[in-house]
């Protein structure tokens, strides 16, 4: 009888288990999250990856951030009472920039310790978001584009329509300056570069210039990103 009952539980826990599995496979599924448990500290993980989607749909091949999606989960983050920290991982062309400023904002506002690591990647409205967290990675090989403002569509040829977009650019680089330590001048600067790209102007950053520019606060790996993470937790 103390055998079947055993088995019986081995059984109930194992089936707890492969649901847990596979909640958690769904949820990096369909949000690119997920909260890790299995640490010292309960940490969420939050994936920005392709293009940040906004108010329109992109096609359906295209990989794409929701921030739909990502703005209630950082409202759950900040809400429970048991998610210690965030750790966010791009790897982002940019997009959508009322978007993509929002979710830098929500990071930026988190009561919580927050780390972000740059992959391959942080271009354009990326940039707010590598910056909007307490501390910030980059890999060596890791990119940053920084380029004003651009938009799609129809577009007004008079002078509120590039009033608008002047002010749209001192949003970003406000934010950007305010979360790290390159200055305003600086930052537009490597904005308004016309030496670097073919095609466009701006700049681009890889690894350590980055962090000698003054946007990001450190080269590393994921490695690096948990430890400081988790020395914040600590911490705090």
């Amino acid at each position: 009888m103390g055998k079947e009952k055993k088995e019986k539980n081995q059984n109930k826990e194992e089936n707890q288990t492969g649901e847990k599995q596979e909640q958690q496979d769904k949820q990096v599924e369909e949000y690119g999250q997920l909260t890790l448990e299995d640490g010292d500290a309960k940490i969420h993980l939050l994936n920005i990856i392709g293009e940040i989607e906004g108010h329109e749909c992109l096609p359906s091949n295209s990989k794409t951030t929701k921030y739909e999606h990502v703005i209630p989960q950082l409202a759950a983050v900040e809400d429970s009472k048991t998610i210690q920290g965030l750790l966010v991982l791009i790897n982002t062309v940019g997009g959508d920039v009322e978007s993509g400023l929002a979710i830098a904002e929500m990071i930026a506002s988190l009561s919580k310790p927050t780390v972000s690591l740059v992959l391959g990647g942080s271009h354009s409205i990326g940039v707010p978001l590598a910056v909007s967290t307490d501390y910030s990675f980059i890999v060596p090989t890791g990119t940053m584009m920084i380029h004003p403002v651009r938009m799609t569509g129809l577009i007004i040829g008079v002078a509120q329509t590039f009033d608008y977009f002047q002010k749209i650019q001192d949003r970003i680089a406000g934010f950007i300056t305010q979360h790290s330590g390159i200055s305003e001048e600086r930052l537009l600067k490597l904005m308004l570069e016309t030496g670097e790209l073919t095609k466009d102007v701006g700049s681009v950053l890889v690894g350590r210039q980055a962090v000698e520019e003054g946007i990001i606060d450190e080269v590393g790996g994921i490695r690096d990103a948990f430890g400081k993470l988790r020395e914040m937790i600590e911490e705090g």
